[in-house]
């Protein structure tokens, strides 16, 4: 058998596909991948949950260890589609294509496809390394087995909408490999990983990997800003840059956050694609979010009869967005704050649009005040107002208080603000010019 630092002499391989055979045992092979492998890689490799998770710092060998995997899973599994996914075909190509030619010996071949950026073992096995930048193209297999390298920056309806469904008909595993990337999709599906059964997670720093001596890392750190060294060297997910939130922290997250059972402020934002806002309670000078709403391709009608049947009894004081006194959804031309009042709720909105500047100022000086007062919190379950409230930005370039909309998340954040300006206005009278309130 030969060894694995010896697979290609002369850099031949894959030069002249040979004829299939399925004669040879090429699992031993598949055992001097594992033994390469650094006690880090084996961990992962070792644990036996169904879908893994593994968070690094730099050059910890990630690529490595998913291209070490797929040819273990190909040889195992005879017949089997082996699929590695990352951002785009470029990257596959760079990133992989080379590691896997290096890392077979050319005996294991039966053919492949540069192009495609594809090789069929002798025993009929495919490996096929794929780029996720447009991932209907990807549609339509059954794969055995999954590695999505460099997972943070793969789009997420590429795992939620294609890759994850072709996994199904044979219960294949999947891994996600990559370095942080702030706060994004990644990070969510890494801390649903830890309540899900057959999910598990691993994170290493470049230290921790054994591949880089510690003074290339320590030059690294007198050369990189601290957050960005935390992010790529010690595999930390941190926090984007120009936070338009930035003192929002789990101290604002408890579960003990509860519906006191008085008058349900409701702060909501108009949006077709999505009508987004929180449910809430006051609490002294203090505001419990203990629910949101999310309700995708819908409308205000909608909602409003959505909230009416679940709280039939109760009064629901709303606090839209100020241009919903103009807006028309309806059939009939009624606005959304006619809306709104149709169903009895009350609607406290200024006559005026609220300045973007005291809309931001006023949320956080609930989240934490100079003198570290707080005076907002949320329940867990409310996951796309923390997710945007850790996560929505200001455009980078643009003047002062331009919001970053890219991503679609700031919706909770409006409907938060529009109540925060709306409920406590007199708690902290916020500068808002002509704007004045009017109550219904």
């Amino acid at each position: 058998m030969p060894s694995i630092l010896d697979a290609c002499p002369g850099g031949l391989l894959l030069e002249d596909p040979i004829t299939a055979s399925d004669e040879r045992d090429w699992t031993p092979f598949a055992h001097q991948l594992y033994d390469s492998l650094t006690g880090p890689q084996r961990q992962v490799w070792d644990s036996p949950e169904r879908f893994k998770l593994l968070c690094s710092g730099r050059r910890f060998g990630k690529t490595y260890l998913c291209i070490a995997r797929l040819v273990a899973w190909a040889i195992e599994h005879p017949g089997s589609l082996n699929w590695y996914v990352t951002q785009n075909y470029k990257s596959a190509k760079q990133i992989a294509w080379r590691q896997l030619r290096s890392m077979i010996p050319v005996e294991m071949f039966a053919k492949k496809n540069e192009a495609e950026l594809s090789v069929e073992l002798s025993n009929g096995s495919i490996i096929a390394l794929k780029g996720a930048e447009n991932a209907d193209s990807l549609r339509g297999v059954s794969l055995s087995s999954l590695i999505v390298d460099e997972a943070a920056y793969v789009k997420q309806e590429a795992w939620e909408m294609v890759l994850r469904p072709a996994l199904s008909d044979q219960g294949g595993p999947a891994w996600f490999i990559t370095t942080p990337a702030g706060l994004n999709w990644f990070h969510d599906l890494w801390e649903a990983a830890q309540e899900q059964d057959d999910w598990t997670t691993f994170s290493f720093t470049t230290i921790e990997g054994g591949n880089v001596p510690p003074d290339e890392v320590a030059a690294a750190k007198r050369t990189l800003d601290e957050r960005t060294f935390r992010q790529e060297y010690l595999a930390s997910f941190e926090t984007l840059t120009g936070r338009v939130y930035p003192d929002f922290s789990d101290d604002n997250i408890s579960a003990d956050v509860v519906d006191t059972g008085g008058d349900i402020l409701w702060g909501t934002d108009f949006n077709v694609s999505v009508m987004a806002g929180v449910l809430a309670s006051r609490v002294g000078d203090t505001i419990h979010i203990w629910d949101e709403v999310t309700v995708k391709q819908s409308n205000t009608d909608e909602v409003c009869a959505m909230l009416k049947q679940r709280f039939p009894d109760r009064r629901i004081v709303a606090y839209p967005d100020p241009t919903g006194s103009a807006r028309k959804t309806s059939a009939a031309g009624e606005t959304d704050h006619g809306i709104i009042r149709r169903y009895g709720f009350s609607c406290i909105s200024p006559k005026h649009p609220w300045a973007v500047k005291d809309k931001i100022n006023s949320t956080n000086w609930m989240i934490r005040t100079a003198d570290t007062q707080i005076r907002l919190f949320i329940h867990p379950r409310c996951k796309h107002t923390i997710k945007a409230l850790k996560n929505v930005t200001y455009k980078e370039g643009a003047e002062d208080y331009v919001i970053d909309k890219t991503a679609g998340i700031e919706h909770w954040t409006d409907g938060l603000g529009y109540l925060i300006l709306g409920a406590f206005n007199q708690v902290k009278p916020w500068k808002t010019g002509n704007a004045g309130v009017s109550v219904w």
